[in-house]
């Protein structure tokens, strides 16, 4: 399964298999090298799930500057905010952080910014770009080195694959003749988005011992009204309750779905978008979320 297995390949195994020391020479996921003369003592994250990772490993006290994006603990709506999905470059300089983290995903998208907080002598670290329980473990053991919290970060993954050893010791009890087909929106109508194959959405759904319906999709791929009746799911999952008032009556209130089992039985729900789209250590946490939803009288 792959909540359990090992996928850093040798030289990543390498550069992390010893605690973190300084000075520190170190390659991000876009290839730059990084050199850390000390342990950072204050950072800026500019995406959440960096930063719930960084307080996971005890780091929280060293972070500040966040993103007005950032929602989790409950300690970052204190901190200085440094933009949302636009950077504030001259706040991230004046705030004089010892090292910036970034993630791969922002690369084309902000690198004019990277590049001048760099021209300003301030260190960026490109954190991986998770896509999977896996490469959510790769990125937590990056994190932890760049910061010297690498100990901690180890923890934090056994503690992880715990969690999710758990869930899968429920899940084997799930009968075949008991699994769900299930949906998982990520946006709502007009314009439906599922989580197909190659997403956390589906290897949580498997996790949990339900099948994705939408796994003949690619990563993330528009589907329609008529495509979803179609694949006839038993449950529709949707994640954007924070945004749109009463996900679930939309979805069951639906011109045409009245013949969809999900719509029949009611089997409807909205799940905390942040547990199970953000790479780090509540993915657990959301993966009984999932659970709970698709097999009460199993995950509750």
């Amino acid at each position: 399964c792959s909540s359990g297995e090992e996928t850093l390949d040798d030289k990543t195994k390498d550069t992390t298999a010893s605690a973190s020391s300084f000075p520190l020479e170190i390659t991000d996921s876009t290839g730059n090298t990084v050199n850390l003369e000390e342990e950072p003592a204050e950072i800026v994250s500019v995406i959440p799930s960096n930063t719930e990772v960084l307080f996971a490993l005890g780091q929280g006290d060293k972070v500040i500057g966040v993103t007005e994006n950032d929602t989790y603990p409950e300690e970052v709506l204190e901190i200085d905010k440094v933009g949302d999905f636009e950077l504030n470059v001259e706040k991230i300089i004046s705030l004089e952080p010892d090292l910036v983290l970034a993630h791969e995903s922002s690369v084309n998208s902000s690198m004019d910014a990277f590049e001048q907080i760099q021209d300003a002598d301030i260190d960026v670290f490109f954190v991986s770009d998770a896509q999977s329980i896996d490469d959510t473990y790769k990125m937590i053991e990056e994190i932890g080195k760049v910061t010297g919290a690498h100990a901690e970060a180890l923890e934090v993954i056994d503690d992880m694959k715990e969690g999710f050893a758990e869930i899968e010791a429920i899940a084997a009890d799930i009968a075949e003749d008991e699994k769900k087909s299930v949906l998982f929106e990520v946006s709502p109508e007009p314009e439906i988005f599922p989580g197909g194959s190659g997403t956390f959405f589906d290897e949580l759904i498997e996790l949990v011992g339900a099948n994705n319906a939408a796994s003949e999709l690619d990563g993330w791929a528009q589907i329609s009204p008529e495509a979803i009746i179609d694949l006839n799911p038993d449950i529709i999952l949707t994640t954007y309750g924070s945004y749109v008032e009463e996900p679930e009556e939309q979805v069951l209130n639906r011109d045409g779905f009245s013949e969809v089992t999900a719509i029949k039985e009611e089997a409807v729900f909205d799940v905390n978008e942040d547990l199970v789209s953000r790479p780090g250590p509540r993915l657990v946490e959301g993966a009984r979320e999932i659970g709970a939803a698709i097999y009460p009288d199993h995950f509750n």
